[in-house]
């Protein structure tokens, strides 16, 4: 069958995850660029800590810490929607699930067992959502753990720069 197809039979759920879908490889994509940038301008970034530090007289470990975090939360802004979007999307398939599900003992309740095409369009749109809230959750699941691993990597990296550079 054709993906336009499956779309359309899956319904107003099917386009909601598309939607999320969009909106999380949007910011997947963003936030690479912002990685990107943020491990090309380590040096910046550390010098920018560094100066702040510089006005303050005592260096403390927990000081540079919370800057370093400060710095690095600003980077981390929009990781939380991956992660809304990884859990909430195999939960909307699943409505999509009982929905079609719904359906067909609706239509078995209406015209009885004697043709099995009454019921078999609700278990397609079952399994059509399921499907495209699997679809929708797994990458940006993975998504989500790959931002939140680089992100340790690099506050570690940016600690360890700025530690340096302090003494």
């Amino acid at each position: 069958m054709d993906l336009l197809v499956y779309i359309e039979r899956g319904g107003i759920i099917v386009n909601i995850l598309i939607v999320m879908n969009i909106i999380g490889f949007t910011i997947m994509l963003w936030k690479s660029f912002v990685f990107y940038l943020a491990n090309r301008n380590i040096d910046k970034v550390s010098n920018e800590i560094v100066d702040e530090l510089k006005n303050k007289t005592n260096h403390q470990i927990a000081q540079i810490q919370s800057t370093i975090a400060l710095k690095v939360s600003n980077i981390e802004s929009g990781l939380n929607t991956i992660k809304i979007i990884a859990s909430l999307s195999p939960l909307i398939g699943l409505l999509g699930t009982v929905i079609g599900i719904l359906n067909s003992f609706d239509s078995i309740s209406h015209l009885g067992l004697g043709d099995p095409t009454v019921f078999s369009s609700g278990i397609s749109i079952a399994l059509i959502t399921t499907v495209a809230g699997l679809v929708v959750a797994i990458p940006h699941y993975i998504g989500y753990n790959y931002f939140i691993a680089a992100l340790d990597k690099l506050e570690i990296k940016l600690e360890k720069v700025v530690l340096d550079k302090i003494k």
